[in-house]
């Protein structure tokens, strides 16, 4: 509903990104989205327009007729695929067919309305763990200097089975789950953000299957060995669902 909806505020947040939270126009970008789940990392290699995916059911009849149609990037899914088997990944397929799911073209169409930048798709692997994603995010770490932007698309917290619509609180367990990603990520405990599942209080009510905390791993690793992490956006929607979002860079 962030494509339509003006009550939420994240849509608000993401519609003005660009202007205060990037500093320059990417080349390209590369997106982690928890709506593509592969048992091996994939990239898409699309050359032409990328088709939009509506991979979402029982939603209002007006989002199934936006359309995203970026430019593929089948140069950067090949720089993605040779970085991934050079950092170990020894299986990575290039997919020349899949268009962008709904965890890629909802934020850009708001980030960048005008689809005019070349977007590469990475895939999740939920079989694996933490660990594996953000060693993904390592291994393609050498992009953001030739000007890519990588992104990881998921929730803070994804439980849909504890959604209540419209409520202007939030459940104590995804508050006290979120309090404990942000000051784990703000004071660079990493290896604890990768060991979550041990760590964290209500992981699995928070994210009762992982994809949709991965693309975080994804996006934490790329960031460098010096990363730092700032809360750039954090609000609540429909009682347990987390809009919080986090910028990384390489701290001098």
């Amino acid at each position: 509903m962030l494509s339509v909806d003006d009550a939420i505020p994240a849509r608000h947040f993401l519609k003005s990104f660009v202007r205060t939270s990037l500093t320059h126009k990417p080349a390209s970008i590369l997106m982690v989205s928890a709506h593509w789940e592969t048992p091996q990392p994939a990239v898409s290699a699309i050359a032409g327009p990328s088709d939009t995916i509506h991979d979402f059911y029982n939603f209002p009849k007006p989002l199934y007729q936006l359309k995203y149609p970026a430019p593929g990037a089948p140069e950067l899914a090949n720089k993605v695929k040779k970085l991934l088997e050079a950092g170990g990944f020894e299986h990575v397929v290039e997919d020349k067919k899949r268009g962008l799911d709904h965890g890629a073209w909802v934020p850009l169409m708001l980030m960048y309305p005008d689809a005019h930048i070349p977007v590469c798709q990475l895939s999740v692997q939920t079989h694996m763990d933490a660990t594996h994603h953000f060693n993904l995010g390592r291994a393609v770490a050498p992009l953001k200097k030739e000007g890519v932007l990588i992104v990881g698309s998921g929730s803070a917290t994804h439980n849909l089975r504890t959604l209540i619509d419209p409520s202007d609180s939030v459940a104590s367990w995804a508050a006290e789950f979120n309090n404990w990603l942000r000051d784990s990520l703000l004071a660079g405990r990493y290896e604890e953000v990768n060991q979550y599942l041990e760590k964290a209080p209500f992981a699995k009510q928070a994210h009762p299957r992982p994809e949709h905390l991965y693309p975080l791993h994804v996006a934490m690793g790329a960031a460098g060995v010096n990363a730092k992490a700032e809360l750039i956006h954090d609000s609540w929607t429909s009682y347990t669902l987390s809009y919080a979002s986090y910028k990384f860079y390489e701290s001098t």
